[in-house]
């Protein structure tokens, strides 16, 4: 989403860190560089000229703070402009009202509503445990209506049956109906859009708010429109006050531009964000952590809750004993490289780390790595329970059997051997470790340091 911003706005940082004194020269450079990001990013003008005149009368004259260097204040003066800029604070749906909360989705064709309306419904099960019913309203796009069942399937959520010839306002009383009898928790609305803005959508959605009031209007807005997105938002909020913004499409070439500039623009919040075409790649947007990422300073808060998500809890505490204890086999290898994959692979994983955009300037070796994972992986499913439990026993009758079996050589086999031997005698010395004598091995002063950046 913002790969190319982001690696902007690291290397200009890069150009001042480490300078005890902001100048106007250094200063007025900077700004410059970052305006010029900015308007790349497809953020319009007058939005660029005022977060820069803001950043601007924030930093001009500052001195260094305790142990902080003029640069990291430049950071964090851009950053925490940023997380302004983006919404200041994360933006909840509001489900406490009588149930069924209503979300009532609304866009225009071609946006990603039925897609978004089954990942929020994924989102909703899965991580707020609600009991969640699906209704499409769209009777104009052929086999919309029978795309958010297969959905709903998928999902594992109730959906409402489809009657031939019903129009959207009749589907919409029914839907209440149903929710109310399912008790179900949440209903979302799949309403129809069109390819352009016109009186009759409108029309039709004020209508079916009247009928259903929803607790929440979420406009589904694709991202890759740039800042057209703002004017089609602009447009629903005045027909309909809407509560919130979804953008889509977020992992494909959109600079961003949107996603800066919609709250200041529109005064609309961004509440998720689609990611990828999964159904569980819908984010809740959470601006400093978004802010975070742009700047260089990744989000190891989201990776880690990510993984939490994800993970059995019983497995990582199974393998956190068995590492302790200095043990590691071919099952705890393949489980790692699972999990990897669960991440979605290196590169996932990169976007959430500090310093991203300099490590993606690697791409190629990340690639070549998740290829040799994926090989790792197939050549140890070619072995036997005892030959993961006790590598020792793998001869060269062994070894070619099992590069056999994985459609592999020998050489392969023997590399993944050697990296096994390597991650098993880290976690020996690990295992040996005083966990109270974890924070001596730390660089006190980097650590003083960065505490004093974050707050």
């Amino acid at each position: 989403m913002f790969d190319n911003f982001s690696t902007k706005i690291s290397k200009i940082f890069d150009s001042i860190s480490g300078k005890k004194f902001i100048s106007e020269d250094d200063l007025s450079a900077t700004m410059r560089e970052i305006r010029i990001a900015l308007l790349e990013a497809d953020v319009s003008l007058a939005v660029a000229k005022d977060f820069i005149e803001k950043v601007k009368a924030e930093a001009n004259g500052k001195e260094v703070v305790k142990s902080i260097s003029a640069g990291q204040m430049v950071v964090k003066i851009v950053h925490d402009e940023l997380v302004k800029l983006l919404g200041s604070e994360k933006s909840e749906l509001n489900l406490n009202v009588k149930q069924p909360a209503i979300i009532m989705l609304v866009g225009l064709q071609g946006a990603g509503k039925s897609t978004t309306a089954g990942k929020l419904a994924s989102l909703l099960k899965n991580k707020k445990h609600k009991k969640v019913l699906l209704a499409s309203l769209d009777t104009y796009r052929p086999a919309a209506q029978e795309q958010l069942e297969i959905l709903a399937k998928k999902v594992g959520v109730e959906v409402v049956e489809i009657i031939a010839d019903q129009k959207p306002l009749e589907i919409t009383k029914r839907a209440i109906q149903k929710a109310e009898l399912l008790g179900s928790e949440v209903l979302i609305l799949d309403t129809a859009g069109r390819t352009h803005l016109n009186e009759e959508l409108m029309q039709e959605l004020s209508e079916i708010k009247k009928i259903a009031n929803p607790s929440e209007i979420l406009l589904t807005v694709d991202a890759l429109i740039g800042q057209d997105a703002i004017n089609v938002a602009k447009s629903f909020n005045e027909r309909l006050e809407i509560n919130g913004v979804i953008l889509t499409r977020l992992d494909g070439d959109s600079r961003g531009g949107a996603a800066l500039t919609m709250k200041s623009a529109t005064n609309c919040a961004i509440k998720f964000i689609g990611v990828g075409e999964k159904l569980d790649e819908l984010e809740e947007f959470n601006p400093s952590r978004i802010a975070s990422r742009i700047i260089g300073m990744g989000d190891v808060v989201s990776l880690v809750e990510k993984a939490q998500e994800m993970f059995d809890v019983q497995e990582m505490e199974k393998s956190a004993k068995k590492m302790q204890k200095g043990q590691f086999d071919l099952n705890d290898l393949l489980s790692q490289i699972r999990n990897m994959k669960k991440m979605g692979g290196i590169g996932s994983i990169i976007k959430f780390l500090p310093g991203a955009s300099k490590l993606k300037e690697h791409i190629g070796k990340i690639s070549d790595t998740e290829k040799e994972m994926i090989r790792q992986e197939a050549l140890i499913l070619s072995m036997t329970k005892k030959e993961r439990a006790n590598p020792e026993l793998l001869n060269s009758s062994r070894k070619f059997r099992i590069a056999k079996g994985a459609g592999s050589n020998i050489q392969e086999v023997n590399r993944l051997l050697k990296k096994y031997k390597q991650i098993q005698k880290m976690m020996k010395k690990f295992g040996k470790i005083d966990p109270r004598k974890m924070a001596e091995m730390m660089d006190e002063k980097e650590m003083s340091k960065l505490k004093d950046f974050v707050n």
